[in-house]
């Protein structure tokens, strides 16, 4: 079988696979195609590739051309759509809930298979790949706090931790999933006041149990929240649904109780934002103000550190792709049931539900296909 490694055309410096898990493929018998330079920000140089027994190509269209599976960190952009071989095998973070119609059509279109690594789900209800990206995005998110409340960057100059004698900052977590867990991690380790709310009580309780009750936890409703935002010098936006857009859990009315500059950080604006007012921003432009309020909405916030986000990336997934790649796709997705919840496309049939529910395409079970 042969696997492509592109560039990210969206920046992104995260790699799927890394060097040794490419050698590891091609031991197996297999082909790896890498783009030229697709590992430069992240010091996974050509050379290393082509020790490990890849082949270096030079353009992003030979990458799609000539593999079976493509194998993405970031979504697919636009004009990667048209480089899609009839029937090729997909992977990447797709979000395709808040994904442009057009794409889910020329997806079809081309009777690809569709795997999100956002969608992958063990027998225990968890999401292997989406995981470590989550773990370092809850603590990223705490560094990106920490870096705008600075004078320099359109803060209000203020330590997270505080010193003797001046008090920390607040930081309300909205969310105790893996990133809010992480953000909570992170900020009490540098000495902020936190409060995290989520509906579920099981994880509140878990958040108690971990940081032994250093963190201050309540359920999340309206009044909760609004009530939290007053006291909060930074908002964390850890909000997921899986596979489906989040809901705006903060309207715009609510920012006008928030203290004047302060910050929100919406880290889940890869699914559409936490926060009515969030949308996305690049890393030239990183924040905005609203109703005096800060916003930090850059997606795929561990690109930042694409090692890091490379390594982890590639620990998870690599037992999927060697699955695809020993067994092929369709005995594969009848073997792993955790692989088969990562399925959007199957072929060119729509398999999601939330296809159905965002575009309004049919859906088929997967288990009548196989």
């Amino acid at each position: 079988m042969n696997f492509g490694i592109p560039v990210e055309l969206s920046g992104d410096n995260r790699l799927a696979l890394t060097p040794q898990s490419v050698e590891l493929l091609v031991e197996n018998g297999h082909s790896v195609f890498v783009e030229k330079g697709a590992g430069k920000q992240t010091h996974f140089f050509d050379e290393k590739f082509e020790a490990a027994g890849a082949k270096i190509l030079y353009s992003h269209e030979e990458i799609f051309g000539r593999s079976d599976v493509v194998v993405k960190a970031d979504h697919l952009m636009p004009e990667e759509l048209d480089m899609i071989r009839e029937e090729q095998i997909l992977l990447a973070f797709h979000h395709l809930a808040v994904s442009d119609p057009k794409t889910v059509k020329k997806l079809i279109e081309q009777k690809a298979t569709v795997i999100g690594y956002e969608l992958i789900e063990d027998e225990d209800g968890l999401l292997p790949v989406l995981y470590p990206t989550s773990e370092i995005a809850g603590q990223m998110s705490i560094q990106v706090a920490s870096e705008y409340m600075k004078i320099s960057r359109g803060g209000k100059g203020i330590v997270l931790g505080g010193i003797p004698g001046v008090p920390p900052a607040v930081v309300v977590v909205l969310g105790a999933g893996t990133v809010g867990r992480n953000a909570c991690m992170a900020a009490l380790g540098m000495g902020a006041q936190v409060i995290i709310l989520d509906k579920d009580i099981r994880k509140l309780r878990e958040i108690e149990r971990l940081f032994q009750k250093n963190a201050i936890t309540a359920i999340a409703t309206r009044k909760s929240i609004e009530e939290a935002l007053k006291l909060a010098d930074v908002v964390i936006g850890a909000i997921l649904i899986k596979g489906e857009k989040s809901p705006h859990i903060v309207s715009k009315s609510m920012l006008k109780k928030m203290k004047k500059g302060s910050l929100i950080v919406d880290m889940s604006i890869d699914q559409g934002g936490c926060f009515e007012t969030s949308r996305p921003t690049t890393p030239k432009s990183p924040v905005y103000t609203v109703e005096g309020v800060m916003h930090f909405c850059i997606p795929n916030i561990p690109s930042c550190v694409g090692r890091t986000g490379t390594l982890a990336l590639n620990n998870v997934l690599y037992p999927f792709v060697n699955e695809l790649a020993e067994l092929g796709v369709e005995e594969a997705l009848k073997t792993d049931r955790a692989l088969r919840k990562g399925l959007y496309v199957y072929r060119g049939i729509p398999i999601h539900p939330v296809i159905e529910k965002m575009f309004g395409m049919r859906v088929k079970d997967i288990d009548s296909l196989l």
